[in-house]
């Protein structure tokens, strides 16, 4: 009987340059692949989002249409994806938590039986705490849900009312416990530098978190984004040194607390990361759907970033013609660096060198001449084995990839 042989498969090297002297992208692996879920509806718009977000009207969210879009719309993406494991679900919004549990359920056993997914995957929801009560809660977790990313904001009812928030002090506070009942792994959102917060009430915010408990928060600095309310009609808020406190207070407070500030806005106990966001951090795939969602997938072709028609309206009218991605657009070997860079650097403790060529498939020497120019800033650190941020490029590089994801 013929000895049994393990043939190796060693992948190529990163492509040189071209004839016209331009990298060219060669990919030796897929990367991790992600599922990103969009529900658009929310009870309220609040004057500060900018995410694409509709409030319900009087007829109600037509539930069971929308999940047959996502479903229609997951199969349609099938061959783009085929044979690749999925390692997290993520289902924002809008306000994911109107959506009925046997809606969730009938969803998640939809996409449970079209992809590979894997057994220990992540599978986030996101919850406002005025749409919930332990009993949903329970629901979400049967059905499969078993991290949740509650929308707090603030413990404090006049700044939840300048928010516009439908919820209260004593709804989050409720909202968060039940939560941490059916859930071990729970992020809470918070904001600061809000309309006429002091260091105090921003301080007590902070306090009461610790409190609860949860394995991760969030904490997001107030922020006038273009085309809101907010923008339109700019409230008074803390000025840059008073916001500068705060932040020092949070991510001091937190680090004495054993959380890890593991992202420019994430803060998380040991081994309590959201992984679906390392994933996107780290340059890795993820597949959208739904009304206004985003991807990027990579292939032997390349990289492509996919965007879905925007108004809910739109995307179901998707279903019956058949085209759900409204626009595919191939990134140029030219953007590749940038994009992994905005992307990476927003991780506190930076990422391997290698890794800069196994998700771009470019050689390390196509992002060297943009790398020389931030470290000659203060604005990143390189090794034989790491890029990093340095204490001045979290805040710079932060602020750039808000502007280049806005545009």
């Amino acid at each position: 009987m013929p000895e049994n042989r393990i043939i190796p498969i060693t992948p190529k090297a990163a492509a040189p340059k071209s004839a016209d002297g331009r990298w060219e992208s060669r990919l030796t692996a897929s990367p991790p692949l992600s599922l990103y879920v969009h529900f658009p509806w929310c009870v309220r718009k609040c004057p500060y989002c900018d995410f694409n977000s509709h409030a319900v009207k009087d007829e109600g969210i037509p539930e069971q249409a929308y999940i047959e879009a996502l479903v229609a719309d997951l199969e349609s993406a099938l061959p783009q994806i085929w044979g690749r494991r999925v390692h997290t679900i993520f289902i924002g919004g809008g306000t994911p938590s109107l959506i009925t549990p046997d809606g969730l359920d009938e969803l998640l056993t939809a996409i449970r039986m079209r992809v590979q997914l894997d057994p220990q995957a992540e599978i986030t929801l996101e919850a406002n705490p005025g749409t919930v009560d332990s009993g949903r809660f329970r629901a979400f977790r049967q059905a499969g849900v078993n991290r949740l990313s509650v929308g707090i904001q603030s413990f404090d009812d006049r700044h939840l009312q300048a928010l516009g928030r439908i919820h209260g002090r004593t709804d989050a506070i409720a909202a968060a416990e039940a939560a941490l009942t059916h859930f071990e792994a729970v992020n809470l959102d918070l904001m600061y530098a809000l309309p006429g917060q002091t260091l105090a009430e921003a301080e007590a915010d902070l306090a009461t978190a610790l409190a609860l408990g949860p394995q991760h928060l969030s904490c997001y600095h107030l922020t006038l984004e273009p085309n809101t309310a907010f923008a339109a009609n700019p409230p008074e808020v803390p000025d840059p040194d008073l916001s500068a406190d705060m932040q020092d207070h949070i991510e001091a407070r937190l680090a004495e607390a054993g959380y890890g500030h593991y992202e420019t806005s994430a803060f998380a106990k040991p081994h309590r990361e959201c992984r679906h966001n390392l994933n996107y951090w780290t340059f890795g795939d993820y597949l959208g759907i739904g009304a206004g969602a985003h991807g990027k997938l990579s292939s032997h072709e390349g990289i492509v970033r996919e965007t879905r028609p925007k108004h809910p309206a739109a995307y179901l009218a998707a279903r019956d013609n058949g085209t759900f991605v409204q626009e595919r657009r191939s990134i140029g070997t030219d953007e590749l660096p940038f994009e992994f860079m905005m992307n990476a650097l927003r991780l506190n403790k930076g990422v391997p060198r290698r890794l800069f060529s196994e998700r771009t498939g470019l050689p390390f020497e196509a992002a060297e001449e943009g790398l020389l120019k931030a470290r000659q800033q203060g604005l990143i650190e390189i090794d034989d084995e790491t890029l990093r941020p340095s204490a001045k490029g979290r805040h710079f590089l932060n602020e750039l990839l808000m502007l280049f994801l806005a545009a």
